[in-house]
């Protein structure tokens, strides 16, 4: 019988609290997602802001940061995405490793080069980072400011999500 309560009450105890966050996502930006309303910012990546800006090979500037916010939203398409919370940032963002299926998007998204492994709070993508920019994928193809850089020099052109 305490089996059976024990199953019965973690059933009906939200899927946040028990460190799973799961439904279809909205993106927000290259390296946050909202799922019912709770904001979830990427564990262990960083993507360049939206009004980011990189530098093509040819000296043009293209919305890299824009684009790695739209290549998220592709890739995760209506699918479900499953999040494992890690962490809660300063802005009350939950942190979590996020999934559609068994496909690790914070890996894709560096990975596919739309972002750079956070060192400062994980090692776990350096691997998906070196290789993306020795192939000179996506934000690797040219120049660009690392994300915290850009952030810390524009701060009226970002803000906390």
């Amino acid at each position: 019988m305490g089996l059976a309560l024990f199953l019965l009450a973690w059933a009906i105890v939200p899927a946040s609290a028990q460190g799973s966050i799961v439904g279809i996502a909205s993106v927000i930006d290259g390296d946050t997602i909202e799922i019912h309303g709770q904001r979830i910012r990427l564990f262990g990546i960083d993507a360049p802001e939206s009004s980011q800006f990189c530098v093509r090979p040819s000296g043009e500037r293209w919305r890299c940061g824009q684009r790695a916010s739209f290549a998220l939203a592709d890739q995760i398409g209506r699918a479900t995405v499953r999040c494992e919370r890690r962490d809660v940032d300063r802005y009350g963002r939950v942190v979590a490793v996020c999934f559609k299926g068994a496909e690790d998007l914070d890996r894709w998204m560096v990975a596919n080069g739309w972002a750079v492994a956070y060192r400062r709070y994980s090692l776990d993508y350096v691997a998906d980072e070196d290789t993306a920019r020795r192939n000179r994928i996506n934000i690797w193809s040219g120049a660009f400011e690392m994300p915290w850089d850009w952030r810390r020099q524009n701060p009226n052109r970002w803000r906390s999500r």
